[in-house]
């Protein structure tokens, strides 16, 4: 059972990557790419919905919420741009493997800059007189 999980895992990675691919191709419509950026991001995020320290519930959100978004994205992206998005992935998976730090990189960096905004909007607004 072990083993098949991994092999569903690295699948999904796979896939997660492939869809990295297709977001870049011209030919993917626009709104696919913006519910792949939020997919990927969601994704590689260390930030959750649901926190993974809670029983159960922690994991559910990822084992549900990403696979659904996955499969959505895969719905809205062309078959063929979705074929060679794979061939890269996987030769990319197979190589170097480097896509997913810079992925995780991204995301660190875009949430630090969320929370430095959010601060100085709530300092900004602590010192304002009612």
């Amino acid at each position: 059972m072990i083993k098949r999980l991994k092999v569903r895992a690295e699948g999904l990675r796979t896939e997660i990557m492939a869809i990295y691919f297709a977001y870049r191709d011209p030919r993917t419509p626009w709104l696919a790419k913006v519910l792949a950026l939020l997919v990927a991001a969601y994704a590689l995020s260390p930030i959750d919905l649901i926190p993974d320290f809670i029983p159960v519930l922690g994991y559910l959100d990822d084992l549900i919420i990403v696979p659904a978004g996955i499969a959505l994205v895969l719905r809205m992206i062309p078959e063929e741009v979705m074929a060679r998005a794979r061939g890269k992935a996987l030769t990319v998976r197979e190589g170097s493997g480097g896509i997913p730090w810079l992925g995780a990189l991204i995301v660190v960096i875009a949430w630090l800059v969320l929370l430095l905004i959010l601060t100085w909007l709530v300092l900004q607004n602590i010192h304002k007189p009612a």
